[in-house]
């Protein structure tokens, strides 16, 4: 297993994953997202695994202006104001090669093994 974790030192969500990795001995990288962003391909990758960039989207990220300006641009802008934006992210989003999540999901991951 290969896991990735981009979230923040401050989320919860975050927090959470990284314990639960932690419990089983599974090694993971922690992407800080205030430190250094997801790249476009990472970032494709993820959506194609969770349904789209909509569905990555976070209702209650504290930047409602960017979000707001991103559910009404057209899809060939919303990659690019998504990836400059990216605290709209829906956090942790943890992947495992070609699979990925939003949120913390513990039932996903322990699938994964």
């Amino acid at each position: 297993m290969n896991i990735q974790i981009f979230g923040t030192k401050k989320c919860n969500d975050t927090k959470k994953a990284q314990r639960f990795f932690k419990e089983r001995g599974i090694k993971f990288q922690f992407i800080d997202l205030n430190e250094k962003t997801m790249s476009k391909g990472e970032f494709k990758s993820v959506c194609q695994a969770v349904g789209g960039m909509d569905a990555m989207l976070d209702e209650n990220c504290k930047d409602k202006t960017a979000l707001a300006l991103i559910r009404y641009i057209s899809d060939s802008q919303k990659e690019e104001k998504i990836l400059e934006n990216q605290q709209v992210i829906k956090t942790p989003v943890v992947r495992n090669g070609k699979q990925a999540t939003l949120g913390y999901a513990p039932d996903v991951w322990k699938g994964w093994s």
